[in-house]
């Protein structure tokens, strides 16, 4: 009888075990349930609104740009009726974006080499290399972030007209590539120190100088963060109006912002707001194009160093 009544509560204790444990859990992942969906919900609700707030005025350009004059002020929301090329051939040919565009390529395309060559080396030393002034150097390119470009206008006009480099191309360069330097060696620097530093002292033991390390292993894995600082620095020298309103004053030189300026200007006597928009559809087009083709390399490069 010992036998049959000593096991007897343990089933009892055992339900009563499990139902003081299993109920309470039963509830509160219901309730985090809900608590998620509603913050779901709402996260994705603002994005909505963003993106519509992002979306809508470049659609509406992209539309107003085929239209003509008369459908800009009649119906200004409405679809067009016929798709109006002659505008972006007006504002190609007779407002000279053609010859502001070829300019901004240049000046935008050799400067951004340049700053991706020069801050990556320089990155590339301060992240791997210990020496006397290392935090010192650093630190002035942070303090170069913080420094206002307005309160280095005038003496910077000053410096490029001695050194002869005054309404040039090649000056405009120089200019974008110290300008955009500070933001890509502080970049690249946090990057560089998430990179394995195995593979360096592999290509060390086998006889790689520091050059070829640099050029043939630690930049071919630091292509993430190049795409992703290079994306940046595009955006903000394709951009940029103030600089090169002060250096450059020729008309013949002019990049595509001081175009559509002058375009501007210019249209709004005429009334050829068509082309106006044409002009505009066209300096935002290769923007886009350049986030859309590497918005997942952007992304990675972003991340690399929270993942590693």
């Amino acid at each position: 009888m010992k036998t049959t009544e000593t096991p007897a509560p343990l089933p009892a204790e055992s339900g009563a075990g499990v139902s003081k444990v299993d109920v309470p859990p039963t509830g509160r992942p219901a309730a985090r349930k809900r608590e998620g969906n509603v913050l779901n919900v709402f996260s994705h609700g603002i994005l909505v609104i963003w993106a519509i707030m992002v979306v809508l005025p470049l659609v509406w350009a992209v539309m107003t740009s085929f239209k003509d004059d008369s459908s800009i002020f009649g119906s200004p929301w409405s679809l067009p009726d016929s798709l109006h090329f002659d505008n972006w051939a007006r504002a190609w040919t007779d407002a000279n974006m053609s010859d502001y565009f070829l300019n901004t390529v240049l000046v935008v395309g050799g400067s951004l080499i340049g700053t991706l060559v020069l801050g990556s080396m320089a990155a590339y030393v301060l992240a791997r290399f210990d020496f006397p002034g290392n935090r010192f150097v650093y630190y002035l390119f942070v303090g170069g972030m913080s420094f206002p470009i307005m309160l280095a206008l005038v003496p910077l006009f000053y410096v490029v007209n001695n050194m002869g480099l005054l309404n040039t191309i090649h000056g405009l360069i120089l200019v974008y590539i110290a300008y955009s330097l500070p933001f890509t060696v502080f970049f690249l620097t946090a990057f560089f120190r998430t990179l394995p530093t195995s593979v360096a002292e592999a290509a060390f033991v086998d006889g790689a100088s520091h050059a070829r390390t640099f050029f043939q292993i630690m930049l071919p894995m630091a292509k993430p963060g190049l795409i992703s600082v290079g994306i940046f620095n595009f955006l903000g020298q394709w951009n940029q109006y103030m600089l090169p309103t002060v250096l450059n004053t020729d008309p013949d030189k002019k990049v595509l912002t001081q175009g559509l300026v002058q375009l501007a200007a210019s249209q709004g006597y005429k009334g050829d707001w068509s082309g106006l928009f044409a002009g505009l559809v066209m300096a935002m087009l290769p923007v886009l194009a350049a986030y859309i083709v590497f918005q997942r390399q952007v992304v990675q490069g972003l991340t690399a160093g929270a993942l590693k």
